[in-house]
């Protein structure tokens, strides 16, 4: 196994530049930056599910790569296949650093760079099969409920093997799966294999385990596609291989049948002494929720992705829950391209019983900033 750090020059110019940017936007992308990286974290459970993988013996000899956080976005969507009117290229989804970067949206960006790492190149001129993993932190614009965060991290893994070695099929794919399975959850896991659709591979398998009588989507692999290998200079006529990259968030909670994302970075000594895979978590104390509600009037372009962020950043982990409770648009009464909406957060501190009045500071802040970022109208 061979450790790669690709240089990360262009990165810190880029964090460089972000630095003297005054706007929302910008201290928002930074305090994400500056967040620890579980996945590299002593102790934490998303560092243990990397530990766990990385240990399969089917996967013993991949190399593992660490790459910048701040990538191109044509690098990232381009080269992946990902459609013109994807979701995922618009700035309502993912943070963009100028108009040509933005903050990694998958570790399977890695590809890029492991294909240009000179090891790498020169055992593929020999014929001799590559394997790759790698983990860390990736960031996309998102809801705010109790499984999601707008900072996440994933782990990649891809091989890739000359035709003539080796075909890669379906099986291949079932095999990657159940090891994985097997190492997070144990080798008596309940699952199910079924076929499914990714952007940069074909064919795709899904997998599901079972907890207490619910199946529970935790993980995807599939083929690369031809069409993706020759983007990155890989002749599909000689080279196949199969990929994957699932949410490690998603694996460590499933495992410790955990019921809220914001456990996972608690400092709190009683949660964090309950986190290890297959342990199942005890709530230490459901303390109650604090609810408010605003309403305010914006311009039809809103995002509402980026309304999130603003009610995480200042709520931070108090925030349980941002709920849509009603989106209204009169042109009569408001005026053309005008909507009203109305929101509720849920707060709710993992540690603490949260006082009236603390909540009502954040929720003021909550509404001078709508004011301010948005251009809004609070009613």
């Amino acid at each position: 196994m061979k450790n790669i750090v690709i240089d990360l020059g262009e990165e810190k110019r880029l964090r460089e530049e972000l630095s003297k940017r005054t706007d929302a936007e910008a201290r928002r992308m930074e305090r994400f930056l500056n967040m620890p990286d579980l996945a590299r974290t002593t102790g934490s459970p998303i560092a243990e599910v990397v530990e766990r993988v990385l240990a399969i013996p089917d996967f013993q000899g991949f190399d593992v790569i660490k790459v910048p956080e701040i990538v191109p976005a044509d690098v990232s969507f381009d080269l992946f296949d990902f459609p013109a009117n994807h979701p995922a290229r618009s700035k309502s989804d993912t943070y963009y650093v100028d108009d040509n970067h933005i903050l990694r949206t998958h570790t399977t960006v890695m590809w890029y760079y492991y294909l240009q790492d000179e090891d790498a190149k020169k055992r593929m001129e020999r014929g001799e099969p590559v394997g790759c993993f790698c983990f860390g932190k990736v960031y996309r614009k998102d809801e705010i409920d109790r499984n999601h965060m707008n900072v996440f991290h994933q782990i990649d893994g891809w091989y890739l093997t000359p035709k003539t070695k080796k075909i890669i099929g379906l099986d291949d794919l079932e095999q990657a799966l159940r090891a994985i399975a097997r190492a997070v959850f144990g080798p008596d896991i309940p699952l199910k294999i079924f076929p499914d659709t990714f952007p940069y591979t074909d064919p795709s398998l899904q997998m599901e385990v079972e907890k207490k009588g619910n199946w529970l989507e935790v993980l995807g692999s599939g083929v690369v596609k031809g069409t993706v290998l020759e983007k990155f200079g890989v002749d599909s006529s000689k080279w196949n291989g199969w990929a994957f990259g699932p949410g490690i968030e998603r694996l460590a909670m499933v495992s410790m049948e955990l019921p809220d994302i914001r456990l996972l970075w608690s400092d709190d000594q009683r949660v964090k002494s309950q986190l290890k895979l297959g342990r199942e978590f005890v709530e230490v104390s459901k303390y109650p929720t604090v609810v408010r509600d605003i309403s305010f009037l914006v311009d039809a372009k809103f995002i509402p992705n980026d309304y999130f962020d603003l009610i995480r950043e200042i709520g931070g982990d108090l925030v349980e829950q941002v709920e849509l409770l009603d989106k209204y648009e009169n042109a009569e009464k408001f005026g053309e391209g005008k909507v009203s909406y109305t929101y509720r957060t849920i707060y709710r501190s993992m540690e603490r019983t949260l006082e009236n009045k603390e909540v009502d500071a954040l929720h003021k802040k909550v509404e001078e900033e709508t004011e301010t970022q948005f251009s809004a109208e609070i009613r």
